[in-house]
């Protein structure tokens, strides 16, 4: 049977599948025959066809008891004959009774029947896994503090999901969420399955993103922390200190002995923000 079969209108599909039956039904008619079977063996298709037709009349759906005789083929249902070759029926036939195939029970099979409006095939989406729809993303405001030292935080959510009788309800539930010294902006933290869940469809995932808070005396520049400092004109020229607080509560003296002019920077190493996956730490 060619592909091209499969690409016409209905009426030409049954056809091609009434044709691919009927040659299995030969087929099988040849195999369970041992006369049969020998000729097709020595000769191959052109010496069954120069055999004499069979004394008995009947057609090869009949239950075996027209005509006058038995040729020696024993009729069987087709969907037996079909699954004898493929492993399986798809066939369904809207037959009942002694001459339905007790072996299979068929609900209109992947060709859904020769008849009525049915689709041709099954639809491909009832094979399909439920949809899991993208996350839900939510930001989690941090101080410059919490992300120096780490800060545990507790979050409350509120989400639906669905029951044992398949409706929704809603649940309050408490996440933990593990603030890492260093983490920075945009850091994702994703609690699988925390989103709402509806009927056919899988729950969303759950994700906080980091968020940085303004700092009133620090601007974080990478690992790097940044303060703005203005100085007095005889400062500037006779030294000065500086005091600055950390973000862990330390006072720093800082000694100025150099000339100070308008873009002048000062670094203090390893005051900085520390790196989640080394030992180091920035500057200021």
């Amino acid at each position: 049977m060619t592909k091209d079969c499969w690409l016409g209108d209905k009426r030409a599909k049954h056809l091609c599948i009434e044709m691919r039956l009927k040659d299995l039904l030969h087929m099988d008619r040849v195999l369970s025959d041992p006369q049969k079977r020998a000729i097709y063996d020595q000769y191959g298709e052109e010496g069954l066809k120069d055999m004499p037709p069979p004394c008995s009349g009947g057609f090869p759906f009949g239950n075996g008891n027209g005509g006058g005789g038995s040729s020696g083929f024993n009729p069987r249902n087709a969907e037996d004959i079909f699954a004898e070759f493929f492993g399986s029926s798809p066939f369904g036939f809207g037959s009942s009774g002694p001459g339905r195939s007790t072996r299979f029970h068929s609900d209109g099979g992947m060709f859904g029947g020769f008849g009525g409006n049915e689709n041709l095939f099954r639809t491909y989406s009832e094979g399909t896994a439920p949809r899991k729809p993208p996350p839900v993303e939510s930001k989690l405001p941090c101080s410059l503090e919490e992300l120096y030292s780490g800060s545990t935080r507790k979050m409350k959510i509120s989400r639906a999901v669905v029951d044992g009788h398949g409706q929704q309800v809603q649940e309050t539930e408490i996440l933990t969420i593990d603030v890492k010294p260093g983490w920075k902006k945009g850091t994702k933290i994703t609690f699988p399955d925390k989103g709402n869940e509806q009927l056919n469809q899988l729950p969303a995932d759950l994700v906080f993103i980091i968020d940085e808070k303004p700092h009133n005396t620090y601007k974080r520049d990478g690992n790097d922390l940044i303060i703005n400092q203005r100085v007095a004109l005889a400062e500037a020229i006779g030294g000065t200190t500086v005091n600055l607080t950390t973000l862990d509560g330390r006072s720093l003296s800082i000694p100025v002995q150099d000339i100070v002019s308008p873009g002048y920077e000062l670094v203090i190493t390893s005051e900085g923000m520390p790196m989640l996956r080394s030992q180091a730490i920035g500057a200021i």
